[in-house]
C-alpha cells in the first residue's frame, strides 16, 4: 500500500514563514544551533569589584585573550557593592546567552552565602559555571613604619597593644576579610577590621599609613611589595609563591595550620546553553594555556587553572562548605 502523503497545512506554511523571518532578523542560518553564531555580539564581563584588584586584573586578561580568539569586543565593566553581590547578581539575572559574564569569586561565589544574612542570588542554582581562570595566595604585608618583619612579631605587636592595629580590607566578605579574621582567631590577637570598596582603596590606605596592615590577593600586592610600598611578611597560602619564593606561608612562619587562598572563575547565568557555556570554556582555557598569558599571571602570583564547568561546578559546591566552618569559626557576619 503506498504511503499516505501529509496533507499541506496553512499552520505548516506559516511555520516555515515564521522561521524564514526570524532567520532574516537574527541573522541565523535556519536549524543552526545557538553556538554556531556566538558571540553575535560584544561580551560583557562583570567585574563585581572596583578597577585595579586581582578581579580586574585577571577578567582583563581573559577579555584580551578572548577579543584574540573571536575578534569580537569583550567589554570589563566594573560594579561594585555589597562584597560583590551586586555585579554577581546583576549577570544572575542577565539574560542567559552568553553575551553577559561575570568574573565570580571565593567571595561571591564561597563565601557570601554564609557571611551574609540575605542573599540576593543563589550562588549554584542561580549561574552556569564556565571554568576556574586562577587561584590566587594573598599577601600578609605590612606598612613600612610598622616594627614588625615576620609573622612571629606581628604577633607578638598586636598582644602587645590589643586594638591598636587595624587591617584594610577589600570589603566585608571577601577573602581578604575572612583571611584576616582567620588569623586573629587563629593568633588569638586583637586587630581592627577596616572595610574598603575594593581591593584597591584598600592597599592606598595602606601605602598611605592610614591602615598597618592587609592580606591583599597577589596580584595587586606583589608590585607594591616589589617597590618596597609595602612589607611582605608572609603568604596565605599552603606552599610558597613561585612570584615571591624568599617568602614564607604564615603557617610556616608562626602560625602552623594557616591556610586561606583566593580563587576566581568565569560564570553566566543560570539557563544558557551548555553549547554556549562549552564554546565560552573551550576559547578561556585555551587563552590560559598559552604561554604568553600564563606567563603573565604567573609573574604577577596568580596561579593559572582553566578547568571544565562540571569541575568548576563541584569546586563552588565544596568552597560554600568549605568557608560556612570559616565564618563560622570567626564569628564573622554582614547583616
Amino acid at each position: 500500500m503506498a504511503a499516505r502523503r501529509r496533507p499541506w497545512t496553512a499552520r505548516g506554511a506559516c511555520a516555515t514563514s515564521l522561521c524564514l523571518v526570524l532567520a532574516a532578523l537574527t541573522g541565523s542560518p535556519v536549524g543552526a544551533a545557538p553556538a554556531d553564531t556566538f558571540p553575535s555580539r560584544s561580551i560583557r564581563l562583570v567585574v563585581p569589584f572596583p578597577p585595579a584588584g586581582a578581579t580586574d586584573i585577571l577578567a582583563r586578561a581573559v577579555a584580551n585573550d578572548l577579543q584574540k580568539t573571536w575578534g569580537q569586543s569583550v567589554v570589563v565593566e566594573n560594579r561594585p557593592g555589597a562584597g560583590g553581590n551586586l555585579g554577581a547578581d546583576q549577570v544572575a539575572k542577565a539574560n542567559p546567552d552568553g553575551h553577559t559574564l561575570v568574573m565570580g569569586t571565593v567571595g561571591t561565589h564561597g563565601i557570601n552565602v554564609s557571611l551574609y544574612a540575605r542573599m540576593p542570588y543563589d550562588a549554584v542554582r542561580d549561574f552556569a559555571p564556565v571554568t576556574l581562570v586562577a587561584s590566587v595566595p594573598n599577601l600578609l604585608v605590612v606598612h613600612p613604619s610598622v616594627p614588625a618583619t615576620s609573622v612571629r612579631e606581628l604577633i607578638e605587636l598586636a598582644r602587645a597593644q590589643p586594638g591598636a592595629l587595624n587591617y584594610a580590607s577589600s570589603g566585608n566578605g571577601t577573602s581578604i576579610h575572612l583571611s584576616g579574621e582567620l588569623f586573629k582567631s587563629m593568633a588569638n590577637v586583637q586587630i581592627t577590621h577596616v572595610p574598603f570598596n575594593g581591593s584597591g582603596p584598600a592597599i592606598s590606605a595602606l601605602i598611605s599609613g592610614q591602615v598597618q596592615a592587609m592580606f591583599d590577593n597577589m596580584p595587586s600586592a606583589l608590585p607594591q611589595a616589589k617597590s618596597g610600598r609595602v612589607r611582605p611578611l608572609a603568604v596565605t597560602s599552603a606552599h610558597r609563591s613561585p612570584a615571591l619564593p624568599d617568602i614564607p606561608t604564615i603557617a610556616e612562619a608562626g602560625l602552623p595550620g594557616y591556610e586561606a587562598s583566593s580563587w576566581f572563575g568565569i560564570l553566566a547565568p543560570a539557563g544558557t546553553p551548555r553549547d554556549i557555556v562549552a564554546k565560552l570554556n573551550a576559547g578561556i582555557v585555551r587563552g590560559l594555556q598559552s604561554p604568553e598569558t600564563r606567563d603573565r599571571l604567573s609573574g604577577q602570583g596568580a596561579e593559572p587553572v582553566g578547568d571544565s564547568p562540571e569541575h568548576f561546578a563541584d569546586f563552588i559546591r565544596s568552597e560554600i562548605a568549605k568557608w560556612a566552618l570559616v565564618v563560622k569559626a570567626a564569628g564573622a557576619r554582614v547583616d
